[in-house]
């Protein structure tokens, strides 16, 4: 996934209390939320020991954190857009926390509408559709889009039985600079290792977390088997045509075969 472009603030600071981090020496993945993620997204949020909303950095309408793509049950190939229309009050500047949900109210019916059309003939349907619930009752208590799209991860993770913790790097001390900003968040917290996308991996300054003695750890899913379209459509589909426990073993199975980390710098620039 490209990255995305940091807010207009030169850097984040902890804001009122300090957050309850996790035992030191953990895995982190540091991510934007996304409104139901991606197979391959969820999948490195699953392999973490946390995760670290990056709820502080621009909107960005071509990316995931409005929008989902669903995989017809019975047709993979056949697929749309479910999204949250999103009004950014600052403009370009708006940091995702910051989005605006747009009529919150039709948006609700509309994706409570989609999600039953596209997968109540599932078999996992029915014990699966209470998970989301909350997702449907933040979009219009809350009326965010970065709210919405944590709760919809949160949901698919807990779904899986994900141990993990979640905190946003809105709460943590950061410097500008895209690989600065995550070693920053990872350092913050402990972390011993940092789980990265392959979208990370063209730009990542690994060097700079080798000074704070943090590991990089490149996350690479295959584009095989249930992989094949991970990618490019929600992690709903496979949870709803699998079930809960064969993708936690294929997830577990990932992990198993993941590439050893890097210890040099893998850019420049």
């Amino acid at each position: 996934m490209p990255p995305i472009n940091p807010s207009s603030r030169t850097a984040s600071t902890a804001v009122s209390s300090p957050p309850d981090l996790p035992p030191p020496g953990g895995r982190c993945a540091i991510h934007q939320p996304n409104f139901f993620p991606r197979l391959t997204t969820l999948a490195k949020l699953f392999a973490a020991d946390y995760w670290i909303v990056l709820d502080d950095v621009q909107f960005a309408r071509r990316d995931y954190q409005h929008r989902a793509r669903l995989a017809a049950l019975n047709d993979p190939a056949r697929r749309q857009w479910l999204s949250l229309p999103t009004h950014l009050p600052n403009g370009r500047s708006t940091p995702v926390r910051e989005a605006e949900i747009v009529d919150p109210a039709r948006v609700r019916r509309r994706v409570q509408h989609t999600l039953r059309h596209c997968y109540a003939a599932s078999p996992h349907w029915s014990a699966l559709r209470s998970a989301f619930v909350p997702v449907l009752d933040l979009i219009t208590t809350s009326g965010r889009t970065a709210a919405v799209a944590e709760a919809s991860t949160r949901a698919l993770l807990k779904t899986l039985g994900w141990p993990g913790h979640i905190l946003r790097s809105s709460s943590l001390p950061s410097r500008p600079g895209r690989t600065q900003r995550l070693v920053d968040l990872a350092a913050a917290t402990g972390a011993s290792a940092y789980l990265c996308g392959m979208g990370g991996m063209q730009y990542l300054k690994a060097s700079l977390f080798d000074a704070c003695g943090i590991t990089v750890i490149p996350f690479r899913p295959p584009r095989t088997g249930v992989w094949a379209a991970g990618h490019e459509v929600s992690a709903l589909s496979s949870v709803m045509q699998l079930g809960p426990q064969p993708l936690v073993a294929a997830f577990r199975a990932l992990e198993a075969d993941q590439p050893v980390p890097v210890t040099r710098a893998v850019a420049t620039s």
